[in-house]
């Protein structure tokens, strides 16, 4: 006779609660350290563009030059896909925290080791092929620890809560952002002149590594995530060409993701990397207020991107990015008008307009790099959707941006630039988007 196993009491469920908070504390820790460490090396990279320009390239056209610098980065981009979908894969047949641990690692040396790098002055044209190659590498994981991190955190929290849990992957990365340009003023003032030229800029660089060893860290100290494990019976259902699998089954979540993401790759990096150097060197505001004015703005942001996230669990996906497109088109001119007095204060004033539409926008296609797939395929598919359009967009806008202005003279070009695609992700979003606030993380919400 099987003995009778008492109800759990008050004091059982509280704990088991205390214990289900505590682990999804960890996963969002886990997870969000990395895309810390991946937006700390490229607002570094972004912000310290004019100082790197004259290291790696011949100095005799400064424009050239730092054009250059924005083109390896932009470049480095284009790998992204074939990164994310080999680290995807991996994902989807290895489990998510032994592919997370691994990236975090990579991502971490190569991007210390651009702080090591020979200049052109030293051996010519090996330095930017170096730089190039490190970028490339550095790339290729990066392409698939974003979308590892905002899966595992998703597939760890609770369902009522998912905006709001994965707002805390995209705080990471405007922590990141916000640490790079922190830093980056902070170098720009403690190293003048050549100091800052030869060596001064490598520091920032360097710290990479001692942030990545926390990631490993805080990685080693949490499981596999609860929706993983039962999705493929614990390890012994697991897909076995997931990028195959995706391509077949969900390319229609990729499409729809592709064409919402594009829009919000232009809106952010035409603010977080192109911005700051038009301010200094098309209006001449002297570059610590440019980084200064720039991190502000991010600062605010920060403390509202959990709010938003509360919002879209209440209201939906698709309203948040229906009125974040709206402020794309409406908002993002009126910043630019404001910012164009050229002042320490129309600086901050425009780029606080810009954040409304980040405000709507920001968290909310992160949680759905995740909801859109079904979980045997999720790392894979989300992989590809993300690394074909967000990144793509996300390292060729500053070179864009930059030469839209040197071509027609104006800023507003860049407006046009981000307004085709804030069009185009209306067109997404109302005609061929599910929503997906209140479906079952696994299902596959195309189906037909």
């Amino acid at each position: 006779m099987s003995a009778v196993v008492p109800p759990p009491t008050a004091v059982d469920t509280e704990r088991i609660d205390e214990e289900k908070r505590n682990a999804i504390r960890r996963a969002i820790g886990a997870g969000s350290i990395g895309n810390f460490v991946e937006q700390f090396d490229f607002g570094l990279y972004g912000y310290l563009a004019p100082i790197l320009a004259p290291s790696f390239f011949p100095d005799s056209n400064p424009t050239a030059a730092v054009l250059s610098t924005y083109a390896i980065l932009a470049i480095a981009c284009l790998f992204r896909p074939l990164g994310g979908t080999l680290v995807g894969r991996w994902g989807d047949r290895a489990g998510r925290r032994k592919t997370l641990l691994w990236t975090i690692a990579f991502m971490g040396v190569a991007t210390a080791l651009i702080g090591a790098l020979p200049t052109y002055q030293q051996i010519g044209l090996f330095a930017p092929l170096l730089l190039l190659l490190l970028r490339v590498v550095q790339g290729m994981i990066s392409g698939g620890e974003y979308v590892g991190a905002v899966a595992f955190i998703v597939e760890w929290a609770e369902p009522k809560r998912r905006a709001y849990y994965t707002s805390y992957a995209s705080n990471s990365c405007f922590l990141g952002l916000l640490a790079g340009a922190g830093t980056a003023a902070l170098t720009s003032w403690a190293f003048q002149g050549p100091a800052l030229d030869s060596w001064g800029w490598r520091i920032p660089f360097l710290l990479t590594l001692p942030l990545s060893a926390v990631g490993i860290w805080l990685r080693k100290r949490i499981g596999e995530t609860p929706e993983f494990v039962r999705a493929t019976q614990d390890g012994t259902q697991i897909a076995k060409a997931p990028v195959r699998e995706a391509l077949r089954s969900q390319w229609r979540p990729m499409l729809v993701f592709c064409g919402v993401s594009v829009m919000l790759a232009i809106l952010s990096y035409s603010w977080v990397t192109f911005y700051p150097q038009y301010l200094t060197g098309t209006l001449g505001l002297p570059r610590w207020m440019a980084l200064i004015s720039n991190a502000i703005s991010i600062a605010v942001l920060i403390p509202l991107l959990p709010l938003a996230g509360r919002l879209s669990d209440r209201i939906g996906r698709k309203p948040m990015l229906i009125a974040g497109a709206i402020g794309c088109i409406v908002l993002v001119p009126l910043a630019f008008r404001v910012g164009q007095e050229g002042t320490f204060g129309a600086a901050i004033v425009s780029q606080l307009i810009y954040i409304i539409p980040e405000f709507f926008l920001t968290g909310i296609v992160t949680v759905c790099v995740a909801e859109l797939f079904a979980t045997r395929t999720r790392f894979s598919a989300s992989a590809i959707a993300y690394n074909s359009s967000f990144s793509i967009f996300q390292g060729i806008t500053p070179f864009v941006a930059a030469a839209l202005v040197s071509t027609f003279g104006t800023i507003y070009a860049v407006w046009v630039y981000l307004a085709v695609a804030a069009v185009l992700a209306l067109v997404v979003v109302s005609a061929f988007m599910t929503e997906t606030f209140r479906s079952q993380l696994g299902a596959d919400k195309f189906a037909r």
